[in-house]
């Protein structure tokens, strides 16, 4: 059924019909009413004789009531949700419209496709997904179990001395800092050496907890030598102390926040009393009881 025999118009053929009508009263000129209405004087003009021969239903839409020049073939949507729901129900939409055209000849567009199956239930959009709640990684029960382990460059001494990198390993159960030491970047000796240092004041852990990062995990997916572990792990492996890398954003997120913490730490609340001089060694200088101080657990 077209406008004109229903007398339904859009919203923007009513605005049309009024500018029209201002425009054979005499309220406004073609000029005018062709920059109200986004077209050139030409077409207004075209639209005010339509008005004078046929009225406001003049105004509607030529093709209102007609065949889309794009819809698809009569049966060809149904033809092609019946194949998917019988071969290709678990398929996504790219990868249904491939198998749709290689295998039986039917070329449709992927949101064509993606379209139908959706109205049959067989797809649901990304936005109308239920969102994925991650699970929170719960603190091991005891002391030394876990140890969060991390790097970070940073100006830590304030311009007294070159910017270095603080490896940090923190207590997983009790938020407890348990080593700290300043290198010059974050590399495998750097971590043996923080290690070393950690075993040998507080015995093995059970685990380690970092990121990513080259040196606990070979982020190259080309790597044709070695058996897929890095120096620091197999080291690891040999002392029988399990590696762990984070996982989801979440968790990358939380192994930087005990810096958080140390960033907002003053020169002064770092180091001990006294002159720093640029050939001091960083570690020198820490308190001795520093590292045993928790960090705030709303932190970590």
């Amino acid at each position: 059924m077209s406008a004109e025999s229903s007398g339904v118009f859009t919203l923007k053929e009513i605005n049309r019909i009024k500018i029209i009508q201002d425009v054979i009263e005499r309220r406004i000129t073609t000029r005018r009413a062709a920059e109200h209405l986004g077209i050139s004087d030409r077409q207004c003009r075209r639209l005010l004789a339509r008005y004078r021969e046929g009225g406001p239903l003049g105004m509607a839409s030529r093709r209102c009531g007609m065949r889309g020049n794009r819809q698809l073939p009569p049966g060809l949507a149904d033809q092609a949700l019946e194949l998917i729901k019988t071969r290709y129900a678990d398929f996504g939409p790219t990868l249904a419209r491939e198998k749709l055209e290689e295998l039986h000849g039917l070329f449709l567009g992927k949101e064509t496709v993606r379209r139908i199956m959706v109205r049959a239930g067989l797809w649901v959009p990304r936005k109308q997904r239920a969102a994925r709640i991650p699970q929170p990684r719960y603190r091991r029960p005891c002391t030394g179990e876990l140890i969060q382990i991390d790097g970070c460059d940073h100006d830590w001494f304030e311009g007294r001395g070159p910017a270095c990198t603080a490896l940090v390993y923190v207590d997983d159960a009790t938020s407890k800092l348990m080593e700290l030491l300043f290198v010059k970047s974050e590399s495998t000796f750097s971590y043996f050496e923080a290690t070393r240092r950690y075993i040998d004041k507080h015995g093995k852990p059970l685990a380690l907890y970092s990121d990513k990062a080259g040196v606990f995990r070979v982020n190259n997916k080309h790597a044709t030598g070695g058996d897929g572990h890095t120096q620091f792990g197999r080291a690891m492996h040999e002392l029988n102390i399990q590696t762990i890398c984070a996982e989801g954003t979440v968790a990358k997120l939380a192994m930087r926040q005990p810096f958080v913490l140390f960033k907002g730490l003053t020169f002064q609340k770092l180091c001990l009393p006294g002159a720093f001089r640029p050939g001091d060694h960083h570690n020198k200088m820490l308190r001795p009881g520093l590292c045993v101080v928790h960090a705030s657990p709303q932190y970590l």
